[in-house]
């Protein structure tokens, strides 16, 4: 296996990882003095849904690029719609809708990049 066929291969793969570490983190939120641990626990839970549904697909993405492709870019697309129809976000929302939006977008290509060059191999 060639340098460049091992970094097509593994970058989707530990960007998604890193993504999904990057949004784990705004749960950190949840650590306020006074609270309980079962309500830290469930803020926890609750705050780490979507990046829990991410891992999944990672998981997923893993054997089968095509899932992680479709799901990372719909992923971006969604959340990027979803900031700019809310009325919670005033101001310039195109910065923050794209810092997560654009990086899971970015790796869903990746992963569609790797499907096509896995299926262009599998038929040659």
């Amino acid at each position: 296996m060639s340098k460049v066929s091992s970094l097509r291969i593994w970058t989707p793969r530990i960007l998604s990882i890193v993504f999904v570490l990057f949004l784990m983190m705004f749960s950190l939120d949840v650590f306020e003095p006074g609270l309980s641990a079962k309500d830290i626990a469930i803020g926890l839970f609750m705050h780490n849904i979507p990046a829990l549904a991410l891992l999944a697909v990672v998981v997923i993405s893993w054997k089968h690029e095509i899932v992680g492709g479709v799901v990372f870019i719909l992923a971006g697309i969604a959340y990027i719609t979803w900031v700019l129809t809310s009325s919670r976000f005033e101001g310039n929302i195109w910065a923050p809708s794209l810092i997560i939006g654009g990086p899971a977008f970015v790796i869903g290509v990746l992963f569609i990049l790797n499907w096509i060059k896995k299926k262009q191999t599998k038929n040659s």
